[in-house]
């Protein structure tokens, strides 16, 4: 194997060729910030609605240009003294030993770090901008940035050249083999499509799906213990994803882990969307979804009510569904409610709200055309963009250039597993819940003429945030605390969207936060909450017994197939294999 730290690779720049690109970015950012100050003055007589700082943009400059000088310096002239570690150093991209063994490529990776800093900091000197324009630039010039990164382009990459030497060329057109399936198929392979099946060896938790509905598969799972909670569980999982994220690997799955701690356990899965669900509406998910699922397992097992589970998009329309029941006088067909990651006030909800502008709109309306409902790659494509340098720029450097074979990761497989979107109510969220923020302005909704008010849900709430949630940010769900009326108990985890939910008490990851005072924000909760090491599941369980502690025996209607709805077929059913 070839030792980048030997020589300089062959095609690699002179000295003089990496100052004089110093200079052209440089130029660069100074250019895009004149264009932006001209941007709205071009007509006669117009003035610029947003410009930028005279005195801001000499300081972003005059900062470039220092660091720059810094740079080349201990590039030129290297200390004998350690250097404290700096941003570059933290950065995952250039983690590898390679980008420091080299002095060029550690100029290069150093001098991107610091382009890309400034960049980001370019957007500080623009003024007149409102909150979310500023976001708008901010997000588009980090998009910008992460696509620039040497590490997306071969002859800037120390590991793709030493690769490259090492296979003579066949990492490269694996890595073309890669990219031309990828063109096909219209979506960015993250895993080893081969390594998991339905059923296997993930969403594999023994079970029947017991009803079916033009809208969705109820699924039951068969018992674990000899008695079981009385009260049982219907989860809700987002109809944006395919259900079993809640199910994947034994080791990893929440539903076979439930069904161990002795709940009767059903879930939810929904159909993806066809032609037939091109005018399905919020109506359609609360009543003929959430409502009438809740309905058939009250009638199978006899029960009053269930425990409820609502996960993202799927927790927002739990809320939707709860504030129905109790505008109808039937709030007792719940008991519990548990939002995973959800979002009812959206006046916080993050980089999402970027994509709920009148263009957006019609870029959906666009996309699902005649047919209805919307391709989920799309909406894949747009949760990759929340963290593109993650999700979109590794797979990249790994897929295409250094040819690697893909990863067998059950996570990533279920991401990349999509589901199609019904285009009218998908565009009617954004819009109604997204941009205008109707939910929580009391009757400013309706479900099946029914106006709803969040203040009226008095059902027992259990509310769980990731810490690093960029999908629904940690201070959004926070807000369900000040919409509801009943008790609540706020957990907030540590990680993000899917492993802050997805960690199993085994895997030892991890931490959560509970607080039992009184708090009127997000950073109160934080400064006085008990930090915990581990899953937040045993603490959810726990809260669960306390609402209903009653167990009855396994047996009846609690099999799956035995009661008054026979097995239709085994689970995870054909609803979660339909594309």
């Amino acid at each position: 194997m070839a030792d980048a730290s030997d020589e300089t690779m062959p095609g690699m720049p002179s000295l003089e060729e990496l100052q004089h690109w110093t200079w052209i970015i440089g130029r660069a950012q100074q250019m895009m910030l004149e264009a932006v100050s001209r941007s709205e003055g071009e007509d006669a007589g117009a003035r610029p609605s947003f410009f930028v700082d005279p005195v801001r943009a000499a300081e972003v400059q005059n900062a470039f240009w220092s660091d720059g000088i810094r740079l080349w310096q201990r590039f030129l002239a290297p200390s004998a003294e350690e250097t404290p570690p700096g941003p570059a150093d933290r950065d995952r991209r250039f983690a590898a030993p390679q980008w420091r063994d080299n002095p060029v490529f550690d100029l290069i990776r150093q001098s991107y770090v610091m382009l890309s800093d400034h960049l980001m900091g370019s957007v500080e000197a623009i003024t007149g901008l409102d909150p979310r324009q500023r976001r708008q630039i901010r997000f588009v010039t980090q998009l910008f940035a992460d696509a620039m990164s040497p590490a997306n382009f071969p002859f800037t990459n120390p590991q793709v050249l030493e690769k490259t030497i090492e296979t003579r060329g066949e990492n490269l057109l694996k890595g073309l083999e890669h990219m031309l399936a990828d063109l096909a198929k219209g979506q960015l392979t993250q895993a080893d499509p081969k390594a998991f099946e339905l059923g296997r060896n993930i969403a594999a938790t023994p079970g029947k799906v017991i009803r079916e509905t033009p809208l969705y598969q109820l699924i039951q799972y068969a018992p674990a213990t000899e008695t079981v909670f009385e009260t049982p569980l219907v989860i809700f999982p987002p109809w944006i994803n395919r259900y079993y994220i809640l199910d994947l690997s034994p080791e990893k799955s929440f539903i076979r882990w439930a069904v161990e701690q002795g709940l009767t356990v059903f879930v939810v899965s929904w159909k993806s969307a066809d032609a037939s669900l091109a005018e399905i509406t919020a109506d359609d998910y609360v009543l003929r979804g959430q409502i009438d699922a809740i309905d058939a397992v009250r009638d199978l097992l006899g029960v009053d009510g269930v425990h409820a589970i609502g996960y993202c998009v799927a927790g927002t329309t739990l809320a939707m569904t709860l504030a129905l029941l109790a505008a109808r006088g039937e709030a007792d067909k719940v008991k519990s409610a548990t939002f995973f990651t959800a979002q009812v006030d959206f006046s916080r909800a993050g980089d999402l709200n970027l994509f709920v502008d009148d263009e957006q709109m019609k870029l959906v309306s666009m996309l699902s055309g005649e047919a209805g409902y919307l391709d989920g790659r799309y909406m894949a494509a747009t949760f990759n963009l929340l963290r593109g340098r993650d999700l979109i720029w590794n797979y990249v450097v790994n897929n295409y250039l250094l040819g690697q074979d893909y990863p067998p990761f059950d996570l990533l497989h279920w991401n990349s597993d999509y589901t199609n979107l019904p285009a009218r109510w998908h565009q009617a969220y954004l819009t109604d819940l997204y941009r205008d923020n109707k939910l929580v302005r009391p009757g400013a909704l309706s479900i099946a003429g029914t106006p709803i008010d969040l203040r009226r849900i008095a059902t027992p709430s259990y509310i769980q945030a990731g810490r690093e949630d960029h999908i629904a940010p940690a201070e959004s769900v926070w807000e369900l605390m000040h919409h509801l009326a009943g008790p609540r108990r706020f957990v907030l985890a540590g990680s993000g969207h899917i492993a802050g939910v997805v960690n199993p008490p085994a895997a030892r990851k991890y931490q959560y936060w509970t607080s039992e005072g009184n708090h009127r924000s997000l950073d109160e909760f934080i400064a006085d909450a008990k930090e915990v090491a581990g899953s937040w599941w045993p603490d959810w369980i726990r809260w669960i017994e306390g609402q209903a502690s009653a167990r009855v025996a396994a047996e009846g209607a609690r099999i799956p197939g035995n009661g008054a709805f026979p097995a239709i077929e085994d689970a995870p059913g054909r609803y979660v294999r339909m594309r």
